[in-house]
């Protein structure tokens, strides 16, 4: 027997209903409240569940109010499962990350699962570790769940994981990272903000630098890294290779790779550019086990702005990334797509938030250099 969805999608208990099984107190259906009002079904529905066919005429203001009313009293709740069916639509938005218990991770997805919020979306999320394997394993489960679209924050540059056949035909946006023009993505501007980290430096006379890169198969660190020697190159100052030192994305690796740095061979750079605060942070452990005192015998600017930035015992300059509006973006261009148009990459503006971590100047400014427009 062929179940009509839009006349009985309030409950699993509403197309038993249907059947004529009523036995019990189940949960109120779309028949509860037509019986109660003496309207047909298909009215109720259209007030409630906005299901609407050919030649479908809107309810009286009066009637939309007292079926309204009478949900509300009796607690009438939607089956989304059924709408699902009416719609072709789950309303469910996959997100895959490396890890959300980072926090400018966990701060894209607030903004995410609020702009998934203001559509009627509900969301999930999973986390990759950045493991390729595990990325397209969580690419199969997420779609499994008939999902509309999935926000991918865990792309690598070769784009390796986002080959998966399963991903062809189903819309899906970057956030965060980019993995080539094919891929759409919503990014801060990650160039531009290690130019600006480098234009500060350059601005208190910083000669010797160094760069804490994180992730080299990650487009943030590695534009991050390249706007900055490239303002540095355009300034006559080129970085050696050495002066470039990849690490992991947390405080460890940020340590790690700063010890490096600044105890290795040759003249101590006087100033250090991490790729993101965590990093920074662990540089700043660094730092102190080699007796220098930040803002006086090192600079250092970090990238992102988490809340902890600003709370540190020096507080920490650095790159304001715009983070949750990266995931609300990102949502908008998915939805973008949903609905049959075409995601667009965008570009967010980061901004140099300037604290004690730099200090003052240690020699003539060199920010004169010509820079590329």
């Amino acid at each position: 027997m062929a179940v009509q969805v839009g006349d009985g999608e309030g409950t699993a208990a509403g197309m038993a209903d249907e059947r004529g099984d009523t036995g019990g107190t189940g949960p109120v259906t779309l028949q509860d409240l037509a019986r109660e009002l003496g309207l047909h079904v298909s009215t109720v529905s259209r007030v409630l569940n906005g299901s609407t066919g050919a030649g479908a005429r809107a309810a009286a203001p009066q009637t939309a109010q007292r079926i309204r009313e009478l949900a509300d009293r009796l607690g009438y709740r939607p089956d989304p499962y059924a709408a699902s069916l009416r719609t072709r639509r789950s309303n469910l938005l996959g997100v895959l990350f490396p890890r959300l218990s980072e926090i400018v991770v966990a701060t894209i997805y607030e903004g995410i699962e609020e702009e998934a919020a203001e559509h009627g979306l509900s969301v999930f999320v999973t986390n990759t570790r950045d493991d390729p394997d595990t990325q397209r394993q969580r690419i199969a489960m997420v779609l499994g769940r008939r999902v509309d679209g999935v926000v991918i924050g865990d792309a690598h540059l070769d784009g390796a994981a986002l080959d998966h056949p399963m991903l062809r035909g189903t819309p899906y946006v970057l956030v965060n990272r980019h993995a080539g023009a094919e891929h759409p993505a919503v990014t801060c501007d990650d160039l531009l903000g290690g130019r600006l980290a480098a234009e500060r430096l350059l601005a208190l006379g910083h000669r010797d630098v160094a760069v804490v890169a994180g992730e080299s198969f990650a487009s943030t660190g590695a534009d991050r890294a390249r706007g900055f020697a490239d303002r540095y190159r355009e300034a006559g100052l080129p970085l050696p290779a050495h002066r470039v030192r990849p690490c992991r994305f947390d405080t460890a690796g940020g340590r790690e790779a700063a010890t490096a740095l600044l105890g290795g061979p040759g003249p101590r750079p006087t100033a250090l550019f991490a790729v993101n605060d965590l990093a920074a942070i662990g540089a700043m452990g660094a730092a102190r086990d080699l007796g220098l005192r930040l803002g006086e015998d090192l600079a250092l600017v970090g990238y992102n702005d988490t809340p902890v930035a600003a709370e540190l015992p020096v507080a920490l300059t650095t790159v304001r990334s715009p983070m949750a509006e990266q995931g609300r973006v990102a949502v908008r261009e998915l939805l973008r797509t949903i609905s049959g148009g075409r995601a667009e990459s965008r570009l967010l503006r980061p901004e140099l938030v300037v604290r004690a971590s730099c200090g003052g100047p240690v020699g003539p400014s060199l920010a004169s250099a010509p820079a590329r427009s």
